[in-house]
């Protein structure tokens, strides 16, 4: 069940290997991120999401297998390749991962700071910083503490540092973990219009399905470490497998 397309990919996953051990966590996934594009991932809690994602940016080694982003195989980049690569894939962590001791207004600033090789040096952030709070809905927050801020408020805060990069990728571990029901869905049609305003090309790692059915224009199902299915939300929920039926039970 694949969905086929000719248009080229802007990530590409081949024959993925990844064990700890003898937990072979992944074994032989693959992957292609079709650019402009929202890609959903779903599997069981250990079944190698975030080491897939992990691994796309560099924050753990895989066994073997490649990795390609915007035509770079990341078995042959060098550190400063591989931070020039960083640069257009924006990451937003399962917790949010703000800086606590960091107003919004440095929190969002400290990537600019960091990547002067894109932007060059910034005399004035409040315009970038302003205009990645619009998006999110957070303008007035430019000077609250992460402590100020609700669950719903850090994920967008997170979401606006990500946003500031003007990255061509962005990967979103669990956008939804943590939230309540109406936040949850909150920050779904955010994710879904940021997809639509900056035509953004996303992996997004879930286990909520009603994220799924609302963000993805295609799904993947890793199973046993490998793609075991892959499809529209609708086509995966039509399936009798009873491996895949699991997933919408």
């Amino acid at each position: 069940m694949t969905t086929k397309t000719n248009l080229k990919p802007i990530i590409e996953i081949k024959d993925l290997y990844k064990s700890f051990g003898e937990n072979h966590v992944l074994d032989g996934f693959h992957l292609d991120l079709i650019e402009g594009e929202n890609l959903v991932v779903m599997g069981k809690s250990g079944s190698g999401k975030s080491v897939m994602i992990k691994c796309l940016i560099g924050l753990e080694e895989f066994d073997s297998g490649t990795i390609i982003i915007m035509d770079k195989d990341l078995s042959n980049v060098n550190q400063e390749e591989l931070d020039e690569i960083r640069t257009e894939v924006g990451f937003l962590f399962q917790g949010s991962a703000l800086y606590d001791s960091m107003s919004v207004r440095e929190n969002l600033e400290f990537p600019l700071r960091r990547h002067t090789k894109k932007f060059g040096e910034i005399e004035d952030t409040t315009p970038m910083v302003m205009e990645a709070l619009r998006n999110v809905g957070l303008e007035s927050s430019i000077n609250l503490m992460p402590n100020e801020l609700s669950g719903g408020m850090k994920r967008r805060i997170a979401l606006a540092r990500t946003l500031i990069l003007q990255p061509k990728i962005i990967l979103y571990d669990e956008p939804t973990t943590g939230l309540d029901p109406i936040t949850s869905k909150e920050i779904i049609l955010l994710m879904k219009s940021i997809q639509e305003k900056y035509k953004t090309s996303s992996i997004i790692i879930t286990h909520d399905i009603d994220c799924a059915r609302v963000i993805a224009n295609r799904m993947i199902l890793l199973i046993d470490g490998i793609n075991y299915a892959e499809g529209t939300f609708e086509e995966l929920a039509a399936s009798k497998d009873p491996k895949i039926e699991a997933f919408f039970k």
